[in-house]
């Protein structure tokens, strides 16, 4: 017999995973006689076995009061009859699950100590007619009343009106306005009039629950009809109809019968984006006496009520909170009548369009208010700290948030010690500058959480705050602070450095004391004991830890296993981008409450102890990536049922991924093995959605289950994959990315494919042309370089019209430049160099105006260069662009929350476990003296021309010097003549420049000098002559290989005087580059193009 079991709370995390759904034993619960409360919720149970045998057997459990079984997977009403039986029962929630239809109440008549039912968020839409919740009045005892986030309409208010004893009524999210019913009768008049009436006399009939405190309505579609039906209920404390269509217009009576509700204290009219801001209707608030709390948040209200409008509340002699946040108020006339509200203790003006440059006059009206001791501004247009003279007028303030707005200079600390009773200040995303003034600051010796963090603060915090007993939240991150940091009677602590600019030193004689047991500890972005690069000693002392973030702090050592084994609660630990080395040891006891770990970016080595996954059983995110760590994937990492995102790219790993790393994760989204040694076959699972495999030894690639697929994001490039393209990529709609470069795949191009993103085909063996059926207009970039493609460019690419990236170099491709590209309107780069393209450049590739980078080289082009190149952006206005951080992985997480003195925020920010994978082009110039590379969003500020590599001829447009943005140009090895533009000095932003292999003739153009950017010049093998521009600036840097082969050239760095030079010089020739050695042969300035993928995180 099992010791007395109280409550049971029994959590498998399976409600995710459809395919998890099972069958759940209810006999197994029966020996716990004493039991109280069981909690079953979030576990994918969908029934229970044997069929016939449900939850009627709990019945035994004569003590069980409280039953949870909401995020399940439950679907069919025969479960409310087994539960029926359970007759103690006094709370029972079923929310989110998928019970549906009529809602049958007779079935829990039996239940006559119930107290609170909550059948919230599943599909239920009415009852059947004399079954509905009448048949509840029965349970004498039930006074909460869940019903939110189902189909239920006004047809069920009748019924609820029979159940006396409710004193919480909650209906959001359904269709009781007309949302719905009305929709299905508006065409006949007759009907629709019969269901209003209908309709509001069935509201008015709850006015019978005279035991009814609370009532919410929100999302229900209501307009101001709502009011005066619901003005009956005269028992209400607390009403909330937010988010519905209420426009503050009377109906007959209207709002003015709100004044009937005289013991409601709360009014939530949040959300009501449709309110007019008329006298009349704040006036009939006004006429609630009762009224403690009123919530108009993001009601887009402009402040137009007018001063007389605004003065009515003051008539609320008994409000405490008003909240007029995430509206469009920007005139004082409504401060100066919210603050006659002399009741108001917190008042929340945050998101709005406030200025500092108001007239005084309104700020000053803040004094009135005696009893204000929350006031948020934050998330306005305040530009200036002279408003702030009025607010500190106000002594019995204790929270003063103005984050992130626009103020500027010193902080008038001054002004700021008036307010002693001051206990949280937030400061935070200002530009605020200059040093705290000691003396004052320190006269707010009530102070329990200050944030300081994102501003230009400098030199040495004020001493006092180490002195500051009742501190608990400090976050001084993201400034310019310097000197020693101490320590005070902290629970949270925050320091955010600048690039490595701050130095904290914990270790000196002057170091931390011990005096504190910190909760969350975070010393990140900066130098961290400059001189030992030691773990700060006072952690050891430390026993009460949930978050430790000590990335980025040039620490050294070996891993700090004894700060997990000295803190069980440890949820959150960042080590990331320090100097740690040696083997990662594992702490020997299992730590269930870790879910967060990132040693990522150090130097650890050896092998991953085989038992990890039972040491941390629960953790949701590991982070191991870019490290030494070698040997085999340990067995135990596949049973961590809750791994959310596992990262072991950039190690030594090798030998198989196990199947069973898919089938026992059930929760892993997020998989990241790239740059080891991996071999055998990639697994994918159906739940992951983001897998990067790419550069291992992987031979092959299969899907775990026969099922749907719900990749976003599959990158296997740089592996010995051979074969045909996997047929079940076509069967999923879901991959938004899909990269399969370097690899040995040959055959069809499957036509189902349908990603949005990036399709990466390049260097693999398919030949042939590309099929006619494929059809992806969303696609934004797509590589097929380096395979064997043959004949004209396929008419099919030009259907792809999200296009941004167009990349079919070095493959076999025949013909001409259809006109049709002209179609591709939003194309940024276009890469189709190293084919055998032939004809004239099309004028039509003008239309491309959006173009940035452009490479036609190493084909057969012939003609002149186009005199319309000028039309084409080549970088002249920056947009941001689509590619980069577009794929979200997880949703931000939230893993240190503070909420204090009514002040909730969050610690640190948000941590982003959101991961974020970019598609970056990477963009390579290389010549025999530099190497240039751009990546990324930087691509977005290049631009670039390369026609090199052809048999083009003529001049050199004149019109090139508009293309003012250009940062690189290459024209080499084609037949041009003709003189170099002495304009080119008017492309200020280029870099390289190539004009080598022509017959270009006359002098180099001393203005090129002016090319301040300019890293790479070749003007080699022409017919130029004589003397060189001066050897300054620039010009100073290139070798005589930039302008040998030109035969009457002279002057440094060439070989040759310009004193013994003939002046006479010769008619020119054309260029031998064509018959003496092939274009693969030289040297010339090329684009190569490669797709490097980051995987970024932000912590």
């Amino acid at each position: 017999m099992p010791d007395p079991y109280y409550s049971l709370y029994l959590h498998s995390k399976r409600e995710y995973f459809e395919e998890h759904r099972w069958l759940l034993n209810v006999s197994l619960f029966e020996p716990f006689k004493e039991l109280r409360s069981l909690d079953l919720s979030l576990n994918g149970i969908n029934g229970c076995i044997p069929d016939d045998q449900g939850f009627e057997k709990l019945s035994t459990l004569r003590n069980l009061e409280i039953l949870n079984l909401g995020y399940n997977f439950f679907d069919d009403n025969s479960i409310l009859q087994s539960l029926g039986a359970i007759t103690s029962l006094k709370t029972l929630n079923l929310t989110v699950n998928y019970l549906g239809g009529y809602f049958p109440a007779e079935e829990l008549v039996t239940l006559r100590n119930l107290n609170t039912l909550d059948i919230s968020s599943n599909r239920y839409n009415g009852t059947l007619s004399n079954q509905g919740f009448e048949r509840l009045a029965v349970l004498r005892n039930l006074e909460t009343l869940i019903l939110d986030s189902n189909l239920f309409d006004s047809s069920i208010i009748p019924s609820l009106s029979n159940l006396t004893s409710l004193m919480t009524l909650s209906l959001s999210d359904n269709y009781l306005g007309n949302k719905r019913v009305k929709a299905d009768v508006e065409d006949d008049h007759d009907s629709w009039w019969l269901w209003y009436i209908i309709y509001l006399q069935g509201f008015e009939r709850l006015a019978v629950l005279r035991n009814l405190e609370t009532l919410k309505l929100n999302n229900n579609g209501f307009d101001d009809s709502i009011i005066s039906s619901l003005s009956g209920i005269t028992s209400l404390s607390a009403l909330s109809l937010a988010h519905n269509h209420l426009q503050g217009v009377n109906y007959g009576e209207g709002w003015k019968m709100l004044s009937r509700l005289e013991k409601l204290v709360i009014l939530d009219l949040s959300d009501n984006y449709y309110l007019n801001e008329t006298t009349s209707f704040l006036q009939s608030i006004a006429e609630v006496k009762s009224l403690k709390n009123l919530n108009l948040a993001s009601c887009r209200l402009t402040g137009s009520f007018g001063t007389k409008g605004w003065e009515m509340l003051s008539r609320l002699e008994n409000l405490e909170i008003l909240d007029l946040s995430h509206n469009f108020l920007n005139e004082t006339s409504f401060l100066q009548s919210v603050a006659t509200i002399k009741s108001l203790k917190t008042l929340n003006l945050a998101r709005n369009k406030l200025m500092g440059s108001f007239p005084t006059k309104g700020w000053e009206m803040f004094s009135r208010l005696e009893n204000l001791e929350i006031l948020d501004l934050s998330q306005n247009s305040l530009n200036e700290t002279s408003f702030l003279q009025s607010i500190v007028a106000v002594k019995s303030l204790k929270t003063l948030n103005l984050a992130w707005n626009a103020l500027t200079g010193s902080f008038p600390t001054k002004e700021l010690a008036n307010l002693s009773n001051l206990e949280v200040l937030i400061l935070s995303g200002n530009h605020f500058s200059g040093q705290l003034a000691t003396q004052e600051f320190c006269a707010l010796k009530k102070l329990e959480v200050l944030d300081l963090s994102h501003n230009d603060f400098e030199g040495i915090p004020p001493p006092c705050i180490n002195n500051m007993t009742s501190l608990v939240v400090l976050d001084i991150s993201t400034n310019k602070f310097n000197g020693n940091a101490s320590s005070s009677y902290l629970e949270v602590l925050r320091f955010n450095g600048q690039n490595d600019k701050v130095e904290i030193e914990t270790e000196s004689s002057m170091g931390w004391s011990f005096l504190f047991q910190l909760k969350i500890i975070e010393l990140s972005d900066c130098i961290l004991n400059k001189f030992t690069g030691s773990i700060s000693k006072f952690l050891l002392v430390q026993h009460e830890l949930d978050t430790v973030n000590l990335s980025h702090s040039k620490l050294k050592g070996s891993f700090p296993n004894w700060l997990i084994e000295n803190n069980t609660r440890l949820r959150v630990l960042g080590l990331q981008n320090n100097y740690l080395e040696g083997q990662l040891y594992l702490p020997t006891l299992i730590h269930t409450n870790m879910t967060w770990m990132d040693v990522s970016t150090n130097y650890l080595d050896g092998k991953l102890q085989e038992n990890i996954g039972k040491i941390f059983p629960n953790l949701l995110y590991l982070n191991l990536s870019n490290n030494n760590l070698e040997g085999s994937l340990p067995s135990s990492i596949s049973g961590m049922l809750y791994l959310e995102v596992l990262d072991l790219s950039f190690n030594s790993f090798s030998g198989g991924v196990p199947r069973e790393l898919n089938t026992g994760c059930l929760s892993l989204t997020v998989l990241n093995l790239a740059h080891n040694s991996f071999k055998g076959a990639i697994f994918v699972g159906r739940n992951q959605k983001f897998l990067l495999m790419n550069d291992n030894e992987f031979t092959s690639i299969i899907p775990v289950l026969n099922s749907t697929i719900y990749l976003w994001y599959l990158d296997i490039s740089h592996n010995e994959i051979s074969g045909t393209m996997p047929q079940w990529l076509g069967n999923t709609s879901y991959v938004t990315t899909l990269i399969m470069a370097n690899n040995g795949f040959y055959g069809r191009i499957p036509c189902e494919l349908s990603m949005r993103g990036t399709l990466d085909l390049s260097h693999n063996l398919f030949t042939g042309s590309l099929p006619f059926c494929l059809n992806l207009p969303e696609l934004k970039h797509l590589y097929l370089q380096g395979n064997n493609f043959t004949g004209p460019i396929p008419k099919v690419l030009f259907n792809f019209s999200s296009l941004l990236t167009l990349d079919i170099g070095d493959n076999n491709f025949t013909g001409s430049i259809s006109v049709e590209i002209k179609q591709l309107q939003g194309l940024k780069v276009l890469l189709l160099s190293g084919n055998r393209f032939t004809g004239i450049i099309p004028n039509q590739l003008c239309l491309l105006t959006a173009i940035r980078i452009m490479d036609l080289s190493k084909n057969d082009f012939s003609g002149t260069i186009p005199q319309c190149l000028n039309e084409i952006n080549f970088g002249k206005t920056v947009e941001p662009s689509s590619s980069g951080k577009l794929y979200p992985i997880s949703p931000l997480v939230m893993l240190s929350a503070y909420t204090y003195k009514g002040f909730s925020n969050m610690v640190g920010n948000f941590y982003q476990y959101t991961e974020y994978v970019d598609v970056e082009v990477q963009i390579e110039f290389v010549t025999k003296y530099s190497y240039h590379s751009w990546k990324g969003l930087i691509v977005d500020y290049m631009s670039e021309l390369d026609l090199s590599c052809n048999n083009l001829t003529g001049g050199i447009p004149p019109v090139i010097d508009q293309m003012s943005s250009l940062h690189a140009l290459n024209l080499s090895h084609n037949q041009l003549t003709g003189k170099i533009p002495i304009t080119f000095s008017k492309l200020a932003l280029l870099e390289s420049l190539d004009l080598s292999h022509n017959s270009l003739s006359g002098e180099i153009p001393s203005s090129l000098i002016d090319l301040s950017f300019l890293s790479v010049f070749n003007v080699a093998h022409n017919n130029l002559s004589g003397k060189l521009p001066d050897m300054k600036a620039q010009f100073a840097t290139f070798e005589k290989s930039s302008f040998e082969g030109n035969l009457f050239l002279c002057g440094r760095p060439l070989d040759k005087s310009c004193s013994k030079v003939n002046k006479s010089y010769p008619t020119p020739t054309q260029s031998s580059n064509a018959g003496d050695r092939k274009w693969y042969e030289l040297d010339p300035l090329v684009f190569c193009t490669s797709f490097l993928v980051s995987y970024i995180i932000f912590f």
